[in-house]
């Protein structure tokens, strides 16, 4: 069992033990943000014996994954021998000493401070500022910089007036010798560090699940890093449109591989080792996973896969059965995706219905059908109920699934209408062209609910969307598309519009197209479904 120790050490034990690499920040410590004026003030509390808070140390053999070398200066690894003391408390103050003290310039998003301007004011007294970082129209002999005040030599103290030797002396001293407290954190584990890092840091932005995971599972002599593992398999999902997936769902999908749970607490139990053995076919699954969702349900981004947590189920199926499904164990898979997009299921409670539908997953493996106690419903009804058109509702991304298998083309010339995910953020997305113009049927006086509906959404390219359909009647754009396009009815047919005339596009009949439209896409969900004997419950 680990024992807090309450320690103090001089400023030079501090930086010396800095500039040894013994005092490191850690990675998932945030980036020194301190102006050089915050800087100046805590210099200014120090020369005058004022308490600037305690440094929360702790001592581990750990070798965490790359650790922020201080204010940017490029210091030496950890000695042999000597343990790392990871700053958990004060780095902001920490970094803030050592940059001034060595007068470091420190690189930031928009340019950069050069932590040499500060200086000391050899003519205030202890109730004005004493150290100051603007010296214009000063007299050069009235101020002296800290660096110099410091490591000045005879040279540089010999250009003041011996009136000042004096107090010179008193400020140097005041630093060298100033104490700052300490707690030394020996034997914790790094469970223990993390969350005293995270309890410390209740008023900021707690350490996220991966973040620990990053620091837990670095690995120098395996050549292991998350951190950068994560970024390079983001990189290859990039070029398939999947950059979306995210960090945790990653996590999830290794703790279910690994322990079929995947609470943040079994996944941040899980074994270093374990989890590094597994990276390579975990990694492999979830591309599998992807490859499936857009070959075979021919969702071509990750920005309309109803929820990022499906990766998880599908990885599983695929790390145990890497080849494609057939038969029966596609439909089931099939049935599945469909059932969990449909019914929201994973918009609350996702940990715990994950490790739940992994049995079902096992079943399907078996090539049983597995048993739900929820039916999705496919209804025309609940269609029309339930459409409102929110780009960030799985239902609504399923039926845009369900829209994108059929692999839409563009109304003028038949050809594929691509689908980027930068342009799916938001439901005015250039992607999603309201098929009769919202303006349009704004003026007609129609129910917003019923404009901004799923029913009435198609997907085309943006171009089409901006210049040539604009707020026009559906009857007036389409027959210019039909004088461009003469394979038009097949075009239509791929979105979900099977008759131009039965549609009542021809009449711009909105009631009699909401209608047919709400029909056809129920027709084809219901087709996704198998029907089971139930009691209904809400999933």
């Amino acid at each position: 069992m680990y024992q807090p120790e309450p320690q103090s050490i001089t400023f030079s034990t501090l930086i010396h033990e800095i500039d040894k690499g013994v005092i490191k920040i850690p990675q998932f410590q945030r980036d020194f943000v301190w102006s050089l004026e915050q800087s100046a003030k805590l210099i200014d509390s120090i020369i005058k014996g004022y308490p600037i808070g305690t440094f929360i140390l702790w001592e581990s053999q750990e070798v965490l994954r790359s650790v922020r070398n201080i204010g940017g200066a490029n210091l030496p690894d950890t000695p042999v021998g000597s343990m790392a003391q990871y700053v958990l408390d004060g780095q902001q103050r920490m970094t803030s000493l050592y940059a001034s003290l060595k007068g470091l310039v420190v690189e930031r998003e928009k340019g950069s401070d050069d932590f040499s301007n500060i200086y000391v004011d050899l003519k205030a007294n202890d109730e004005e500022p004493i150290i100051i970082t603007t010296i214009e129209e000063r007299d050069r002999t009235e101020v002296i910089s800290l660096r110099n005040l410091l490591h000045g030599g005879i040279s540089v103290l010999a250009a003041y007036p011996s009136t000042m030797y004096e107090k010179l002396e008193d400020y140097k001293n005041r630093i060298n010798t100033y104490r700052f407290s300490t707690i030394l954190l020996r034997g914790a584990s790094i469970d223990v560090a993390t969350e005293v890092f995270t309890r410390l840091n209740v008023g900021g932005k707690s350490l996220t699940v991966f973040e620990i995971m990053v620091a837990k599972t670095y690995d120098m002599d395996r050549e292991f890093d998350l951190a950068e593992k994560f970024e390079e398999l983001i990189e290859r999902l990039e070029q398939v449109g999947y950059e979306t997936i995210s960090d945790s769902t990653v996590l999830q999908t290794i703790s279910i591989l690994l322990v079929g749970e995947c609470a943040r607490k079994n996944i941040l139990k899980l074994e270093k080792q374990a989890f590094i053995n597994i990276w390579d076919e975990a990694v492999d699954a979830i591309e599998k996973a992807v490859e499936y969702f857009r070959n075979y349900y021919r969702i071509p981004v990750s920005k309309i896969l109803p929820y990022n947590a499906l990766i998880v189920p599908f990885s599983y199926f695929f790390y145990h059965h890497p080849n494609k499904p057939v038969n029966d164990m596609k439909r089931y898979l099939d049935d599945f995706f469909w059932r969990v997009s449909l019914s929201e299921r994973y918009s609350s409670g996702v940990e715990t219905k994950l490790a739940q539908d992994i049995k079902r997953i096992d079943q399907t493996l078996k090539g049983q059908l597995p048993k739900y106690d929820y039916q999705p419903d496919t209804s025309k009804e609940n269609i029309i109920n339930n459409g409102w058109f929110s780009a960030n509702r799985s239902f609504i991304k399923a039926v845009l699934c369900l829209m994108a298998y059929q692999e839409p083309k563009s109304f003028n010339d038949n050809s594929i209408v691509r689908i980027n995910n930068d342009w799916l953020k938001q439901a005015n997305s250039r992607n999603y062209h309201h098929f009769f113009p919202r303006a349009y049927l704004r003026k007609k006086g129609e129910d917003e609910f019923y404009i901004n509906h799923i029913v009435n959404i198609t997907i085309v390219d943006d171009f089409l969307n901006k210049n040539r359909i604009r707020a026009h009647a559906p009857s007036k754009y389409m027959k210019t598309f039909t004088k461009e396009n003469k394979d038009i009815d097949t075009t239509m047919r791929t979105h979900l519009i099977d008759d131009l005339d039965a549609f009542g596009i021809w009449n711009d009949d909105y009631d009699q197209f909401f209608d047919q439209r709400a029909e056809k896409i129920s027709k084809e969900l219901s087709k996704r479904i198998i029907l089971q004997k139930m009691g209904i419950q809400k999933p």
